[in-house]
């Protein structure tokens, strides 16, 4: 999962950051409570990837595209409703 991968990469990025350092007591436990500490707020997140937000985009794309496509659908037939309500009060 996303959390997971982003957790675990953050993770990755500190620990090649503590490994410029001399090996310190206690290092492997912090990146162990690092990564646990990420994937917690990570889980409190609505994250979603790239591929997701890029389908989601299109369906409102194509969804803005139909309610716009509607939208003038009822302006014609309400003009000609219009039209029609004059032609008969005439």
């Amino acid at each position: 999962m996303i959390h997971q991968k982003l957790a675990e990469g953050l993770s990755e990025q500190f620990a090649q950051f503590l490994n410029v350092a001399k090996e310190l007591p206690g290092q492997q436990v912090v990146q162990q409570q690092l990564q646990s500490m990420l994937q917690q707020t990570f889980s409190r997140l609505d994250l979603v990837t790239r591929e997701e937000f890029e389908t989601q985009k299109a369906v409102l794309l194509r969804t803005r595209e139909k309610l716009e496509a509607l939208e003038r659908m009822v302006a014609e037939l309400e003009a000609l409703k219009e039209c029609d309500t004059q032609r008969n009060e005439s």
